[in-house]
């Protein structure tokens, strides 16, 4: 791939990902995304076969640069495992209610939209969020090691409930505009990890 073909990808993904974030995949359509973009039709299909191949592309890019900064987050200096769950989900927080929508979540923003219509798109989703799990994961694990987390739940089974748990907040927080589901999933996960040290 070389440099012109991956700054053009990146260029487009980037600007669907803005818009999507504000709008959802359905409510842009393909004119509106190639204007946004400033790339003609023809460069756009040279790309993505599909509207569909899009959204699955722009998932995946979403994913890997989620995953980059929660590891990021995660490797901050300071503090026990309980902390870094806890930055985490603060941070979270912090970026779904601040006012600017792009540093939305897109799986919040297009889980329920895009899950009946496009496989490809579901499964993309789902693995993101299995790949989230997994390292929500880790963490608890050793919170469990350093003394810092103490739960009845195994690792894998708590960093499940606690993304659901987040999940649920986010969109609750959408209808609601308040803040309050976020403090009572913050209330709810101190509980459930019975954070020490913290």
């Amino acid at each position: 791939m070389n440099v012109k073909h991956s700054d053009t990808r990146t260029h487009i993904l980037a600007q669907g990902r803005a818009v999507m974030a504000q709008k959802g995949f359905n409510a842009v359509g393909l004119t509106e995304l190639l204007k946004l973009a400033n790339v003609p039709k023809g460069s756009f299909y040279h790309y993505f076969a599909s509207k569909e191949k899009f959204g699955q592309a722009l998932i995946q890019d979403y994913v890997a640069t989620y995953m980059d900064d929660l590891e990021s987050l995660l490797g901050e200096a300071g503090g026990t495992a309980a902390n870094q769950l806890l930055r985490y989900f603060s941070c979270w927080q912090e970026s779904q209610t601040d006012d600017c929508t792009t540093n939305k979540c897109l799986v919040v923003k297009l889980s329920a939209e895009i899950a009946d219509f496009s496989i490809e798109m579901r499964e993309a989703l789902q693995q993101g969020t299995d790949r989230v799990i997994a390292r929500l994961a880790s963490v608890i694990e050793a919170g469990a090691k350093d003394g810092s987390i103490h739960a009845e739940l195994t690792p894998v089974e708590l960093a499940e409930w606690l993304y659901q748990l987040w999940l649920g907040a986010s969109l609750l927080d959408k209808l609601r505009k308040n803040g309050a589901a976020f403090d009572d999933a913050m209330r709810l996960t101190r509980r459930l990890i019975d954070a020490t040290n913290t």
